[in-house]
């Protein structure tokens, strides 16, 4: 069965985790995508381990297991973008696709000729995707930045960790590259919008892609608050600014969630807990005054819900409909029956015979699934199948572009 994007090809000039995080959402859906390395190191993140990607005989391999978990169903090609010829590759391969991304610095791309006015020359039709930090405009576009700077500079950590006034208390970042995975979440939407653009106009165009916007916008409601009264949120830890009780409490032997969303389930959590007094009590009696009343409630549920075990609760909650959770760690995510069911855990072959695990898209189309083709790629991989297949070098020519360093 052939994928929702098995038409179409892109050229991937991206690193780090943005960008490869985007291409391969495509290349789950079927694109083609050649990622260009640079000869020797490739992808700064191949050295980012361990852990390691092994072997058929269970050796570590170069490739660390961040490398692997974006970059999977690609083509590596290894190509000196510094060379004049190392570039002539590229526009070659830039001619015969329909996607161009990269997340270089500002003005490097133009510096090579590869810059989206180089290219468009070339190819009208493409669609050019250009990832850094701030954007290509404005009085931060030239300075660098990692995921850390953009959930820091852009809100998010301002709004994640314990309150000030409790132990522990202070900003704290999200436990993944937030930044960095939202705008790859991002830039395919906007790749895939130009392109349905590109197939009722005949036009390509260029997508200007930062990790700071992004950032911005993943503010959601919280941000919309400040805007609508001038009152900056405030971090709440595990607790909900709008809702109580809706948080992680302390069980005799670890933590669960309760995320109680309506009066209805408030009366039934209070029946669970053994606690009558609290439905009764008129200070909490609507999801209103639980809110004004949070720092009298929120003591009382804690107290009792240290009297039991995680799996005395969940059973009892769940069994009342009352919303909750337990905290896994990635052991428990993983054995967890309805992980298991979604097969949310894959194994794909390599090259060499050994195998590596993926995690599943959660993009679930019936019609045109995901599909796990290729493992993640080791450096340039598919060199000379791209340029004998796609630009139709010879041996005799790949081998010569070989000693003199160009791929």
């Amino acid at each position: 069965m052939k994928g929702a994007l098995s038409h179409i090809k892109v050229l991937d000039l991206a690193r780090i985790l943005a960008g490869p995080w985007c291409t391969q959402n495509l290349a789950d859906m079927g694109a083609d995508v050649i990622k260009v390395e640079r000869p020797g190191c490739g992808d700064d993140t191949r050295s980012w381990g361990p852990p390691w990607v092994k072997d058929a005989q269970g050796r570590d391999t170069r490739d660390s297991g961040y490398y692997a978990s974006a970059n999977r169903n690609k083509r590596s090609v290894t190509v000196d973008l510094a060379s004049a010829e190392g570039q002539a590759i590229v526009r070659e391969l830039a001619a015969r696709s329909d996607v161009f991304i990269e997340n270089y610095k500002l003005g490097d791309m133009k510096r090579y000729g590869l810059d989206y006015e180089s290219i468009r020359t070339i190819n009208p039709g493409i669609v050019y995707c250009s990832i850094t930090g701030f954007g290509q405009e404005g009085p931060y576009a030239s300075k660098p930045g990692y995921d850390f700077i953009f959930q820091g500079l852009g809100g998010i950590m301002s709004l994640t960790g314990e309150r000030d006034e409790l132990p522990g208390g202070g900003p704290q970042k999200v436990g993944i590259a937030l930044s960095d995975i939202m705008t790859g979440m991002y830039a395919s939407i906007a790749i895939l919008s130009a392109l349905a653009y590109r197939s009722v106009s005949g036009q390509g165009q260029y997508i200007d892609m930062a990790l700071l916007d992004c950032t911005v916008a993943v503010g959601s409601n919280q941000a919309m608050a400040y805007l609508l009264n001038g009152e900056i949120p405030k971090r709440y830890g595990n607790a909900h600014a709008a809702v109580v009780p809706y948080q992680a409490f302390e069980t005799s032997d670890g933590h669960v969630i309760v995320t109680v969303g309506n009066d209805a389930q408030w009366r039934r959590y209070c029946e669970v807990m053994g606690r009558p007094d609290l439905a009764q009590d008129g200070r909490f009696a609507t999801t209103s005054s639980r809110i004004i009343n949070r720092d009298a409630l929120v003591p009382e549920i804690a107290r009792t819900m240290r009297e039991r075990s995680c799996g005395e609760w969940l059973a009892s909650l769940e069994e009342a409909g009352v919303p909750c959770g337990p905290i896994n760690n990635y052991k428990q995510v993983f054995e967890d029956p309805q992980v298991r069911y979604r097969r949310l855990h894959e194994q794909v072959r390599r090259s060499d015979g050994g195998t590596v695990p993926v995690l599943a898209s959660p993009l679930r189309l019936v019609g045109t699934p995901p599909a796990y083709r290729r493992a993640p790629p080791s450096l340039g991989e598919h060199t000379d199948e791209v340029l004998s297949t796609e630009l139709g070098r010879s041996k005799s020519e790949i081998e010569a572009l070989r000693c003199r360093g160009v791929i």
